[in-house]
């Protein structure tokens, strides 16, 4: 055991994707150094600990999901402790410390966290530790690097008020300097959190001494004057560096023989049923010249029991690049092994807290499977990740630019030159040759390959046993720290599984002079418990969807055409939509269906906005759907206050959808003449009654 000492507290994590469970990880690993011992369980495990009698201090690592849930492992937890019938005092005993996990592109930023918080608070549990919020969009570590150093202070201070409470002698550990108190401003910016040095613990006592001594001695080239993926400068280039402890291994990997089968896809997805349904149809709705290609693509689900509504969500379960994998197959030294079955078992006598099979590797595949559907070979290396390839290196120059980019003093060129440009572990491998990692390292390190998440485009009731889609294709131009240019990994292998559909002409023509389409692909429900019609259709409702935005209202309209039609005697509330692009003439998407939607009256209201068109009117038009918004101020208040209808965003959060609510705001401010907070309260009020809905990416 590495914690010989008793001072013990309780670690939760609830995670999503495995970010929670890897910072856990790391407090737990960094705890031992400490002379701590982290109990740490996944919070779903309720079995394991007992919140309303725990004594010792407890820390929490939450993320959050969807649009504000927290993850799935935490919806027991959460359920139970909003129970109204608890008492305000339930909690009293209990101190914590909670670490939430968001992305500031999504509206209700940490609110996983932030919803646990709030619930302790309300039933009596006192924070030891101030409250971190930790945001993806700029880099956890920015927040989560710090929270950590300053729990070790933390912690000790809460164990020695804790001794003071139960009248016991704190002489054990008055002779520490952490003894003494701190207030909880002091916690988050003492200094001595700042300086935690490789002495502090965060680097095995085993290789500490060898990296400073590495770190001091390689300095830059007077040559090299500008810092770059394999290269630093100077304050970096000649410091010594705080590195994290190394990840113990975990993972054990045997060849096996060539025989056999790989499993089912379906085997590979836990969130729900799949379907294997085929493309029936293509479509690129945008102009040759247009900035971005957007597709439609048409699935037949008729012969399947899948179901939806329009504003519902599914998800593509989708491979990697094929060309990638063989590359990284021809790196690891592996490409004559791609057909081997191989055998991943937990290494006996492993380090690793809870180590445990991957749920999403299967218990017998072959490598060339598991490298093509269950691990994201795309992702964004972890710091932990690189950590580790550093043990993988033989270049002394490599192995300390590694060193440097997952250190304390390199966060700046980690975020410039591998968070930012979308760096993988083919760049990284590509960059520093001497790297050879192991392929147990990759199973450890690289994330499940997800299921990527789409708009419904289609009304079932306008076309029974049909599913329409629509998506940019995701270009990653190359970058001088990402030589290739790329295309999404779910995007860029649609359009070549349907580029058949799109060029039928190069292609083996069918009997009747059209191509017929064999391809499959699996998809599951991710149905949107909010992103609805409203139940009343004489509700009016206005629709702001620029771009591959609209792609949702497509489906609104096409089923309010449909029960127009089946129900005559109804009354219909009006309808708007708020729609821009780029060129009128490129990627107006939907034009002409729009246009039918307008002349049958299904679609009330049509604003339409260009945003690089030039125009020679003596008064400019306006340009972005927030600026066609605040035009009819007077029509959005009255249908959103006096007639209590919905408001819906759909698109690019940071550069569309904040811009709206700003732009909404501000028209509630001049009609009801009241202030900006004021505003901001009615809009908040709106979204809580689930009549302002957004469904956002970043």
């Amino acid at each position: 055991m590495c914690c010989d000492l008793k001072r013990r507290f309780l670690l939760l994590y609830a995670t999503q994707k495995g970010q929670a469970k890897a910072i856990a990880e790391e407090i737990w690993q960094q705890a031992c150094a400490h002379g701590l011992e982290a109990d740490m369980h996944c919070i779903s495990e309720m079995d394991k600990y007992n919140l309303e009698t725990e004594k010792d201090p407890v820390v929490i690592v939450i993320s959050t999901t969807g649009t504000g849930d927290p993850p799935d492992t935490a919806r027991k937890f959460v359920k139970k402790i909003q129970d109204t019938t608890l008492p305000p005092d339930h909690f009293a005993h209990l101190q914590y410390g909670l670490l939430g996990l968001g992305d500031s592109e999504y509206t209700f930023f940490c609110n996983g966290g932030k919803t646990v918080d709030r619930r302790l608070q309300e039933l009596g549990a006192q924070r030891f530790y101030d409250t971190g919020l930790a945001d993806d969009c700029v880099g956890l570590e920015l927040v989560v690097d710090p929270w950590i150093d300053g729990l070790w202070l933390a912690l000790k201070e809460a164990f020695r008020l804790q001794k003071e409470k139960e009248g016991m002698s704190s002489s054990a550990v008055a002779n520490s300097p952490s003894a003494a108190p701190h207030d909880g401003h002091d916690l988050n910016l003492s200094s001595e959190v700042q300086n935690l040095k490789l002495e502090d613990g965060r680097v095995g006592s085993s290789d500490a001494l060898p990296e400073k001594q590495v770190d001091i001695h390689l300095v830059a080239s007077a040559r090299d004057t500008e810092p770059s993926l394999i290269h630093s400068v100077p304050p970096v280039s000649q410091s010594a560096l705080n590195i994290p402890a190394l990840p113990p291994e975990y993972i054990e990997v045997h060849f096996q023989d060539t025989h056999g089968e790989n499993p089912r896809l379906s085997s590979l997805i836990s969130e729900g049923t799949t379907f294997e349904v085929p493309v029936t149809k293509a479509v690129q709705l945008t102009r040759g010249d247009a900035i971005k290609t957007a597709l439609l693509l048409e699935l037949d689900t008729g012969d399947t029991v899948f179901d939806y509504q329009p504003g519902d969500a599914f998800c593509v379960q989708c491979p990697n690049n094929v060309s990638e994998v063989e590359e990284l197959l021809r790196l690891l030294g592996l490409s004559e092994k791609g057909e081997h079955f191989v055998c991943v078992k937990v290494k006996q006598g492993t380090k690793k807290k809870g180590a445990a099979h991957p749920q999403h590797i299967p218990e017998r595949s072959t490598l060339r499977f598991i490298l093509t559907w269950c691990l994201e070979i795309r992702a964004i290396p972890k710091k932990a990740f690189l950590r580790a390839l550093v043990e993988c290196t033989s270049d002394v120059g490599e192995k300390r630019r590694l060193q440097e980019l997952c250190s304390r003093q390199g966060a700046s060129d980690y975020t410039r030159f591998v968070r930012d440009p979308n760096v993988c572990l083919l760049d990284l491998l590509h960059a520093f040759p001497s790297c050879k990692p192991s392929l147990n390292l990759l199973i450890e390190h690289l994330p499940k390959l997800q299921a990527r998440s789409y708009s419904v485009s289609s009304s079932n009731l306008y076309q029974p046993g049909k599913l329409c889609f629509v998506f940019n294709i995701v270009e990653f131009p190359a970058c001088p720290a990402r030589p290739v240019s790329r295309k999404g990994v779910c995007t860029g292998w649609l359009a070549e599984l349907v580029a058949p559909l799109l060029h039928p002409s190069k292609n083996t023509q069918g009997t009747k002079g059209g191509y017929s389409s064999t391809e499959k692909i699996s998809i599951f429900a991710r149905p949107n418990n909010t992103f609805h019609l409203p139940a009343d259709p004489s509700v009016p409702f206005m629709m702001v969807g620029p771009g591959t935005g609209i792609s949702p209202f497509i489906g609104f309209l096409q089923h309010r055409q449909k029960l127009r039609e089946e129900h005559t005697d109804w009354e219909f509330g009006e309808t708007w939509l708020f729609f821009g692009c780029r060129h009128q003439d490129r990627d107006y998407l939907f034009k002409d269906e729009l246009k039918c939607f307008f002349e049958n009256g299904t679609l009330t209201h049509l604003k339409v906005c260009f945003s690089r068109d030039s125009s020679t009117a003596e008064v400019a038009p306006p340009k972005y759907v927030q600026d066609i918004i605040r035009l009819y101020a007077k029509e959005v208040a009255r249908v959103l206050l006096k007639e209590g209808g919905y408001f819906y965003v759909c698109g690019d959060k940071k550069h569309m959808a904040d811009g709206v609510s700003d732009a909404v705001v501000d028209i509630l401010c001049m009609e009801m003449d009241t202030d900006k907070l004021e505003a901001m309260k009615i809009l908040a009020a709106l979204r809580e009654e689930k009549r302002y809905l957004q469904d956002v990416w970043s």
